[in-house]
């Protein structure tokens, strides 16, 4: 087996070749990633569901249609994206081209988690893919199934010269960061991301951070209280919960609680059952590690539980859990939940809730549930998240059109779609010029002369061109 360095030292060598700039190689290696998808489905089903015990359906259009969709988005478009973007000029450069060309970056790591182990790592290598760079990808060796079928996959689908796969744990990511590569972007834990910075600041390496933190889900004024409920039901327990935008706390009035309770207990009957555990179509906690972690955290909690609160080591199940009067101090209120347990807490006022929401780090996603538009906007208006979906959850995350990508702790920088291909090119700014016009140079040569100034600040006046057009 190649060490990390030889891996990384045989893509870059590719990259040197020049063998990925072409559009026909990129618009190839994106189809023949299409064909993998297409032809090893069922094997990719059986390996999240060995892993998270993931439902066929939510498989489906988590894991295997966002790729289909983003693939075809990625190969419909890319001629677009590669065409040089030009740009506005002033008198002085009126005679020259101007414009803006985007150019692959090099060799890039991508490290992806483990609570959507093929799209978190294929979504960006799509990106990476259309862009025209070697690729070396990380999955999580947490998701041990999936791991191991995509390093599978890969080699029998991608050019071995551009694209590897590198497995392992803590240790073999902390050798495979000690090489230079020309981006990384990691999605997982803020803790983690941290290490990734301080391995990536030894090259300069630029980053991108896809992290999570508590995503709140603000009920306020008149809201179709059925739908909202099986809305957020849905939103939080799907993967068991295990997702960075699923809603991580609720944020209401206390009348609204009343009226949502019951039907929070209906909609998760009619979703799951009388008894969720037998339900298929509720998926499990990823490891033993993972259940015991959402265990003790929902056994240090004040709060009261109203729906669930059972589990099982074995099956390493919890059951969708409902938790109410919650304080500000809660345990469930201090870290990310990452799991099927929802507490809520009663605010006063839109003001009180947007000023809870405020104070903390700022989300990844940020849900507000109202069938008021002022009250939307408002909020949308008073405050800050990676992305904002209204009356509903998680969907705003399945359009490729839409950035995906957190700010501040929630995360740095952003991909699907054209801004996947943009993460990973270098915008080179470029103004190709002929030797026509030498003769108006003399107005920026020494000797300098006032008169030289004026006309020289005039011909590249913004405001001037401006008003001659």
């Amino acid at each position: 087996m190649d060490s990390h360095r030889q891996v990384v030292d045989r893509l870059r060598s590719a990259f040197c070749s020049g063998m990925t700039v072409p559009e026909q190689f990129r618009l190839t290696q994106l189809s023949s990633l299409l064909s993998m998808m297409e032809e090893n489905e069922q094997l990719i089903l059986d390996s999240l569901h060995k892993d998270l015990g993931k439902p066929k359906f939510e498989a489906i259009i988590s894991e295997v249609d966002i790729v289909f969709n983003e693939l075809h988005y990625a190969i419909a478009n890319l001629r677009s994206w590669m065409q040089p973007q030009h740009v506005d000029t002033n008198l002085a450069t009126k005679l020259d081209g101007c414009f803006v060309r985007r150019q692959p970056l090099g060799v890039v790591l991508i490290i992806a988690p483990w609570n959507y182990p093929l799209q978190l790592v294929l979504l960006p290598m799509i990106g990476a893919i259309a862009a025209g760079n070697c690729v070396v990808i990380k999955p999580s060796e947490v998701s041990a199934a999936t791991e191991s079928l995509v390093a599978e996959l890969i080699p029998k689908y991608m050019c071995q010269d551009c694209y590897a796969v590198v497995r392992g744990g803590a240790d073999e990511t902390k050798a495979l960061l000690e090489n230079r590569f020309d981006h990384i972007f990691y999605t997982g834990s803020s803790v983690v991301a941290r290490s990734i910075l301080q391995a990536a600041s030894i090259h300069l390496t630029p980053v991108t951070l896809e992290l999570g933190g508590k995503c709140p889900c603000l009920i306020y004024g008149r809201v179709n209280v059925t739908a909202a409920a099986r809305r957020l039901v849905w939103a939080k327990f799907f993967n068991a919960g295990q997702s960075c935008v699923a809603p991580d706390y609720v944020l209401c009035s206390q009348d609204t609680l009343s009226a949502l309770l019951p039907a929070l207990r209906e909609a998760l009957k009619d979703f799951y059952g009388e008894d969720p555990y037998t339900c298929p179509d509720l998926a499990r906690i990823v490891s033993h590690q993972h259940w015991t972690r959402l265990v003790e955290l929902l056994g240090k909690s004040t709060g009261k539980v109203v729906v669930g609160g059972d589990s099982n080591q074995d099956d390493k199940y919890i059951a969708p859990t409902v938790v109410v009067d919650v304080e500000e101090s809660d345990a469930l209120m201090k870290t990310e939940i990452f799991g099927p347990i929802l507490p809520i807490m009663t605010v006063d006022s839109l003001e009180k809730g947007i000023d809870f929401i405020n104070q903390r780090e700022k989300p990844l996603a940020l849900y507000v549930f109202s069938d008021e538009s002022p009250v939307v906007n408002t909020v949308l208006e008073n405050s800050s998240s990676g992305g904002f979906c209204a009356n509903d959850g998680i969907v705003h995350m399945t359009l490729p059109g839409l950035p995906f990508g957190g700010v501040g702790a929630s995360g740095w920088g952003s991909y699907h779609g054209i801004w996947g291909f943009e993460t990973f090119s270098h915008r080179r700014a470029c103004l190709l010029r002929g030797w026509a016009m030498e003769r108006f140079n003399v107005l920026r040569y020494p000797p300098y002369r006032d008169d030289n100034l004026s006309w020289l600040r005039w011909t590249t006046s913004v405001k001037s061109h401006c008003r001659l057009m």
